[in-house]
């Protein structure tokens, strides 16, 4: 009589070797921003006082800026006065050729202008900073646009673009100014994508002594745009440049 031994190969559960506890993922630093310094940036309504601004302050920190207008020759002519390697073109010109496009254009032509720009906007990183306001004898008020403000009126019409909001608060004239070297404020910055609020973060803290803090999405932007009719009220009164900036953070 013949007896078979038992096998002692391990079954499927035992041949299963212990796996060690997995490392619970570091948060991600809120400061942890990404280079830009190789982007280019186009500014709609760079012949204004406030693209204007922009594109001098961008260009000085060495950043490669394009100034658009609707008269390509204006917009060449206001570069040419800026220096620092800026160029001119027409707005649609500047749109194909930019990585990061701000619009800054007059609220009165936000909505034709960007209806316009659609193809050339397509992929692109769009920064919206139109304020939309009324004057009257009291002073500045905020319009409220019926998509809710500029910025979520440009997502509307740029459905093929991300569209972000910031730099609703900044002084043209201290922008613009040559003998100031820093410009004191936080830059409110709204957006769906985390990674497009930190590109544009980053590109606001290129400029000296200014910083991009996140504020919230889209949804947010009426706030943040009307807050510019409060600023100006307050300059008024003391005749001063006012800004923002964001305690404890």
């Amino acid at each position: 009589m013949t007896s078979t031994a038992s096998s002692s190969a391990p079954g499927p559960e035992e041949s299963k070797a212990p796996t060690a506890p997995t490392a619970p993922k570091a948060p991600k630093d809120p400061w942890d921003l990404p280079d830009v310094s190789g982007l280019v940036v186009g500014v709609l309504g760079g012949t204004g006082d406030q693209g204007r601004g922009l594109a001098y302050r961008l260009a000085k920190a060495g950043q490669k800026v394009i100034i658009g207008s609707r008269a390509a020759d204006r917009a060449r002519a206001a570069a040419d006065e800026l220096g620092l390697g800026v160029e001119g073109a027409d707005n649609a010109e500047c749109a194909r050729r930019s990585d990061i496009v701000i619009v800054a254009v007059p609220w009165e032509g936000h909505a034709k202008t960007l209806e316009t720009l659609r193809a050339e906007l397509a992929g692109k990183l769009v920064v919206d900073c139109v304020n939309p306001l009324g004057f009257d004898k009291k002073g500045a008020y905020a319009l409220k646009p019926e998509e809710g403000s500029a910025a979520e009126q440009a997502a509307a019409l740029l459905p093929d673009s991300r569209v972000t909001a910031a730099f609703h608060h900044l002084s043209a004239v201290l922008l613009q100014d040559p003998s100031v070297d820093e410009i004191d404020t936080d830059v409110m910055v709204l957006g769906e994508e985390r990674a497009d609020v930190e590109i544009v973060q980053a590109l606001a803290g290129r400029i000296p002594g200014m910083r991009g803090v996140f504020a919230g999405r889209l949804r947010g932007a009426h706030q943040v745009e009307a807050l510019v009719a409060n600023l100006i009220a307050v300059n008024r009164r003391y005749k001063a440049h006012a800004g923002l900036r964001v305690t404890d953070v």
